[in-house]
C-alpha cells in the first residue's frame, strides 16, 4: 500500500484567480481539480503543501456585470465569490486558503508591493486599444478582424489617458535567460517556446493603472495618487504572496515563498503572458523569489465551441456533480482531457466514460472482488507469501507509472496506468475463477490489488478511495472484508 512519508520539502501550488462576473463553469473546475491532484499527491510524498486559490474581484468587467443586474459591485462579487468557494465541497478540493482580492490583507499587500517596486514605475500619457474582456491593452497585431481573439464579441475601446507604467523593458534579457535555462520552468515545452518568442519580439513597458473614473471607482488605489486605481492584473498577480502574508512579512510567507522549495502556478493558456512575463518581472523588481514552474493547461470546449454565455453552452459543474457525483466529474476532467491541449465536453461523451470506466470498470471490479473476498474473513493469511507475484508486479508497475506521469503533470496517463492495473485484476479473476474454487491466495491477491488501487486513486478520486478503504480492515494475520454499496451506480439517461 502507498503510505505517506515523513514531512519533507515545502510545496506551494496555486491556480489562477478567476473573475467573478459570472458563476463558475466547467473550465475553472478543470484547473481546480488538476491543482488538487498535485497538492494531494505531494502531501502523500511527505511534502508540506500549501494550496491556494481565490477570486479576482477588482476587474472592470465585474462592475459592468453588476450594472447589468442593477446591483452594487460589492453585492455581485460577494455573491459570486461564495459560489466559487462552494466548489471546495462540490469538487472535494483540499485547498489551504481562498483569497479574495477585495480583502484587507490583499489590499495591504498590493499597496506594499507597489511601493517596493516603485523604482520601475513611472507616469505618462498613453493611447491604446483596450479589451475589457482581457482587461488588457492590445496592439493591432493582437487583433483578428479588429477584435480580440479571446473575446470576439466584445468591442475594442480606443482609450487615451494618463497612467502609471511598469518598466518591463528593464527585464527582457533576464526573463529570456531565466525561461530558456528552465530556472523559471514553463510546462509544456510548446508554451515555453511561445513565451520566448514573445520576449524576443521585444517587450514593451505596460500600463499598470487606470483612471479612477474609467475604473468606475472600483479597485485598489495607487499609493500616493488617489486619482488612479491599480490595473487589475497588477494587483491580482500579487494574490499569490498577499494570501501568504506578504504585507506583514509573516512566517507563512517566509516559509512557503521566500524559503520555499517549490513554487508552482497552474494556469490556463490565456493568461500565460501575465504569469510568465509580467509577474516574474514584477517579482524581480521587488527583489522577491520567482516561481519554480508555470504549468499551462488548454481550454475546455463544449461540442467543439468555446465556452460562452452568449452561446448558451456553459456547463455548470454543480449540475454535473448533482447527476453523476463528485468523483465522476473529477475522473472525467483528469482522464478525458489532455492537460496540455484543449479538451471537449459533451454530455454523451461524459456518460460513455462514466459507464465504461466507472460503473462497468472500477465499480464492477471492486464489487466483484470484495463479494468473493468475504470468504476470507477470519482466515489466517501470510501477507508476504500469499500474494501472487504476477499481481504484485502489476501493482509495482502501476505505482512506478503513476509517479513518472505525475512528475510531468500527465494526469490522464497516470489514471490510464491505474486502469491497466484494474484490467490486470479483472483478467486474473476470469482466469482463476475464484467463485468456483475459492483459493485463499487468489482471493488475497485480488484484495491486495483493490487496496492498492484505492491508495493510488487517493489524489484523483479521494471519496472513492476512502469508500474502498473502509471496506477492507487489516490485522496482523487476517483481513475482514465488508462489501459496501456500488461505487458508481448506473444512471438512467
Amino acid at each position: 500500500m502507498c503510505r505517506p512519508r515523513p514531512m519533507g520539502k515545502t510545496f506551494f501550488i496555486s491556480t489562477a484567480i478567476p473573475y467573478v462576473n459570472a458563476k463558475p463553469h466547467l473550465g475553472f473546475a478543470l484547473e481546480l481539480v488538476q491543482a488538487d491532484i498535485i497538492a494531494r499527491y505531494r502531501r502523500l510524498q511527505g511534502d508540506d503543501v500549501f494550496f491556494l486559490t481565490g477570486t479576482d474581484e477588482n476587474a472592470l468587467k465585474n462592475v459592468l456585470a453588476a450594472e447589468q443586474e442593477g446591483i452594487s459591485t460589492e453585492e455581485l462579487v460577494t455573491r459570486n465569490a461564495e459560489m466559487f468557494k462552494s466548489l471546495k465541497k462540490t469538487l472535494d478540493l483540499s485547498w489551504d486558503d481562498f483569497v479574495r482580492t477585495t480583502e484587507p490583507r490583499h489590499r495591504a499587500g498590493a499597496q506594499k508591493f507597489w511601493l517596493v517596486a516603485k523604482k520601475d514605475i513611472y507616469k505618462k500619457s498613453y493611447r491604446g486599444l483596450y479589451c475589457v474582456g482581457c482587461e488588457e491593452f492590445k496592439t493591432s497585431k493582437d487583433l483578428v478582424n479588429e477584435h480580440c481573439p479571446e473575446h470576439p464579441n466584445a468591442p475594442i475601446e480606443d482609450i487615451e489617458e494618463e497612467n502609471y507604467f511598469f518598466r518591463l523593458t528593464n527585464y527582457q534579457k533576464t526573463l529570456e535567460e531565466l525561461i530558456e535555462s528552465d530556472r523559471l520552468r514553463v510546462v509544456p515545452e510548446t508554451r515555453k517556446n511561445e513565451v520566448l518568442s514573445f520576449i524576443r519580439e521585444g517587450l514593451q513597458d505596460f500600463s499598470i493603472s487606470r483612471s479612477r473614473e474609467r475604473a468606475k471607482n472600483w479597485g485598489i488605489l495607487v499609493p500616493g495618487d488617489e486619482t488612479q486605481i491599480q490595473y487589475v492584473w497588477f494587483d491580482a498577480l500579487t494574490n499569490y504572496i498577499t494570501a501568504l502574508g506578504y504585507a506583514e512579512n509573516s512566517d507563512r510567507f517566509r516559509r512557503f515563498w521566500e524559503g520555499g522549495s517549490s513554487i508552482t502556478h497552474l494556469i490556463g493558456k490565456g493568461v500565460l503572458r501575465f504569469h510568465a512575463i509580467y509577474w516574474p518581472a514584477m517579482l524581480l523588481s521587488a527583489g522577491l523569489k520567482l516561481p519554480t514552474q508555470i504549468v499551462v493547461h488548454g481550454y475546455l470546449t463544449v461540442g467543439g465551441q468555446k465556452i460562452s454565455k452568449s452561446l448558451g453552452n456553459v456547463i455548470d459543474p454543480f449540475e454535473v456533480v448533482e447527476k453523476y457525483g463528485t468523483d465522476a466529474l473529477r475522473y472525467w476532467l483528469a482522464r478525458d482531457v489532455n492537460p496540455f491541449e484543449d479538451g471537449d465536453f459533451t454530455w454523451e461523451k461524459f456518460a460513455e466514460r462514466y459507464e465504461a470506466d466507472l460503473a462497468n470498470g472500477i465499480g464492477n471490479f471492486v464489487s466483484r472482488v470484495l463479494t468473493l473476498a468475504e470468504r476470507l474473513n477470519g482466515t489466517r493469511i501470510d501477507f508476504e507469501k500469499d500474494v501472487d507475484p504476477m499481481l504484485a508486479g502489476a501493482v509495482a508497475r502501476a505505482q512506478e507509472a503513476m509517479t513518472a506521469k505525475l512528475a510531468g503533470y500527465r494526469f490522464h496517463e497516470a489514471l490510464a496506468a491505474i486502469w491497466e492495473l484494474i484490467g490486470a485484476g479483472d483478467r486474473y479473476v476470469n482466469e482463476k475463477k475464484p467463485w468456483a474454487v475459492p483459493d485463499k491466495k487468489v482471493l488475497f491477491s485480488l484484495v491486495t490489488v483493490v487496496d492498492n488501487v484505492a491508495a493510488l486513486l487517493l489524489p484523483f478520486l479521494p471519496g472513492t478511495s476512502e469508500k474502498i478503504t473502509k471496506q477492507i480492515a487489516w490485522s496482523d494475520h487476517t483481513i475482514t472484508v465488508s462489501r459496501g454499496p456500488a461505487l458508481f451506480p448506473r444512471i438512467s439517461s
